[in-house]
């Protein structure tokens, strides 16, 4: 089985974020994904998604689903992430004020999704946008 899936989303929009990652846990829920795959790969999405709703203008995210793998492509239109070793730490965080006091910027997105996916790659340029190249594993023989 092969299928790809696109998806919007839009910057600023805290009132659908994470609507895209409850769509995509629903998708994997339907076709019978093991648990354990479907909570990494909700978990990273829903991580990604809100670094789209809170840094970004706009971007999308693409589902595809491959026998034994799920890879999600998320891309923005955004500011871009001057360090990405930094950004990687936990705890680091360019969140505002605002999106603090959404509940948001603990500094953990990036790593819960770097966590929870088997492979991630991360391109990034300053004034342009991210991109991530999220893959999660789905067979028994994975090692999870």
């Amino acid at each position: 089985m092969s299928f790809t899936r696109e998806f919007e989303i839009v910057g600023g929009d805290f009132a659908s974020a994470g609507r895209v990652s409850t769509e995509i846990k629903a998708m994997l829920r339907g076709i019978g994904y093991p648990p354990d795959v479907i909570r990494r790969t909700a978990i990273a999405s829903y991580e990604a998604e809100m670094n789209t709703v809170m840094y970004a203008r706009r971007g999308s995210v693409r589902l595809g689903l491959e026998p034994g793998v799920i890879h999600l492509v998320f891309a923005d239109e955004g500011p871009g992430i001057p360090d990405i070793g930094l950004a990687m730490q936990e705890g680091f965080s360019t969140a505002t004020d605002e999106m603090r006091e959404r509940g948001f910027g603990a500094g953990m997105g990036l790593p819960n999704i770097q966590r929870n996916a088997d492979r991630l790659e991360i391109t990034s340029e300053v004034g342009r946008g991210t991109r991530l190249d999220i893959t999660v594993l789905t067979d028994e023989e994975a090692g999870r």
